[in-house]
């Protein structure tokens, strides 16, 4: 392993566990906003206590995830500094905007929901949760229209020897970031809502406040069921616009090494030789690759080696073709999983429907597991994402070999591996410690304050508050 291959897996590993929780806290959000717009629309104290209760874990994956978020940015200037440099100009203006507007935001609200309990007008309270949410998708956002243009690039001009933004608006107007960023919101939504729902699950077969959590498992696997539909449905836009945009990707994808027939089958599964690259054994769904990549019952898919010729004639000699087993194989497991996820949704939801969750204790408990598909899929599907654009770092305009820092030594590189990954461990610890330690903890009401609780800063309530 060089330091190419080193630097490639600290940012790897440190990204994904940093994408954990990015999808958890504007889930959570979502679904805390509604709970307290339910308690303030109907003056229900379980409403209250169900958006105390999951604003505690809100704030614990918050808190990491902003530590976890923060070596993210250093990675840039230590181990990509000629990544840096070249696309600086443009890279940089999005990553600024995202902690100079979006990060204060979700910061500054997050501070008034918190302290505001007793001491602000239940509306502006209220609307402080629903502003921390949109400083969280407007986060996403920002990321994601920095993520496009590695995808996608557009907006800018070469200038001595490096990427120049020249047009603000057409990254933001990026078609890579609108199929993207949908499908990114839709899935940060259903992972925060499975989370609830398996925590609630958990709560109801220990018979723990049930009526309040029955209501937190309703909210909360409604969301899911609706969100994954949405990503089921965007995930195939995308797949519509990669047939222009990355083909290599998508027959990458399918393990595509020759033209597929027309019309074009989608493969289940098969063996994969990348030394030969070819591929048999294929358990295959008769048109279904068409309608994927086209949107109708024909069409025929270019394979690897076509559009392989047609890169060298454009980029120049090289290896254009990504690791094809790695992104088959992630496809499959991130498309396996949402499913997997719609049909527990919305069997949940008919249960929740017809008050039947107790009667099901064994669905209960598989709820439980539940928690981990999302985080699944959003794993295999961002490996799938940006292995699948290799060996382009911004694709088409640099390599990844080319975007390593130039002076960093494999020593440098396998010591801040080795930290970053002590530290995300010690921090993986705390935070489960600190979440098993929450759900376990009784929310019976007269363990929080209500709003018609003492107010020591009520200078109305003095005499009481001295007493």
């Amino acid at each position: 392993m060089d330091v190419l291959e080193l630097s490639r897996l600290q940012f790897a590993s440190t990204t994904i566990f940093h994408y954990l929780f990015v999808p958890m806290s504007i889930g959570l959000a979502l679904i805390i906003a509604i709970m307290q717009t339910i308690y303030y629309r109907t003056g229900d104290e379980k409403y209250k206590k169900m958006t105390k209760f999951w604003g505690q874990l809100f704030l614990i994956n918050f808190a990491v995830g902003v530590v976890t978020g923060i070596l993210q940015e250093f990675q840039f200037g230590m181990n990509w500094s000629t990544y840096s440099r070249f696309v600086g100009d443009v890279f940089g203006p999005s990553l600024a905007i995202e902690g100079l507007l979006a990060f204060f935001m979700e910061s500054t609200f997050i501070g008034l929901w918190v302290f505001g309990w007793n001491r602000l007008p239940k509306r502006i309270h209220l609307l402080s949760i629903w502003l921390v949410l949109f400083g969280t998708v407007l986060s996403a956002f920002w990321i994601l229209t920095a993520n496009s243009f590695m995808h996608h690039p557009v907006g800018f001009e070469y200038a001595d020897g490096r990427a120049q933004m020249n047009d603000f608006l057409a990254l933001l107007t990026n078609p890579q970031l609108w199929v993207q960023f949908p499908h990114v919101l839709t899935s940060a939504f259903a992972t925060g809502a499975f989370f609830v729902a398996g925590v609630s699950a958990w709560k109801i077969s220990k018979k723990q406040q049930t009526d309040m959590f029955k209501k937190s498992f309703r909210i909360s696997i409604i969301i899911a069921s609706i969100s994954t539909m949405g990503v089921l449905l965007i995930g195939h836009q995308q797949a519509l616009f990669l047939m222009t945009s990355q083909p290599m990707k998508m027959a990458a994808a399918e393990a595509l090494y020759a033209d597929s027939p027309d019309p074009a089958p989608f493969t289940v599964v098969a063996k994969i030789n990348t030394t030969d690259e070819v591929t048999t054994n294929q358990i295959q769904i008769p048109y279904m690759l068409s309608i994927l990549s086209f949107n109708k019952f024909s069409g025929q898919v270019e394979g690897m080696h076509e559009i392989q010729e047609h890169y060298e004639e454009k980029y120049g000699p090289g290896n254009y073709i990504p690791p094809v087993k790695t992104v088959f194989y992630s496809f499959r497991i991130m498309v396996l999983t949402g499913t997997i996820m719609l049909l527990v949704g919305l069997y949940g939801w008919f249960l929740s429907r017809k008050k039947r969750l107790e009667e099901k204790p064994r669905f209960m408990k598989l709820m439980v597991f539940a928690i981990a598909l999302p985080f699944i899929a959003n794993s295999f599907g961002w490996l799938m994402t940006e292995m699948g654009r290799q060996p382009w770092v911004v694709f088409g305009v640099m390599k990844t070999e080319d975007a390593v820092s130039p002076n960093v030594t494999f020593g440098e590189v396998l010591f801040s591996l080795i930290s970053f990954s002590t530290m995300y461990a010690i921090l993986a610890g705390v935070l489960v410690y600190l979440f098993v330690r929450t759900i376990k903890k009784d929310a019976s009401l007269d363990e929080l304050p209500t709003t018609d609780s003492v107010d020591p800063f009520d200078r109305e309530d003095d005499e009481d508050a001295i007493k």
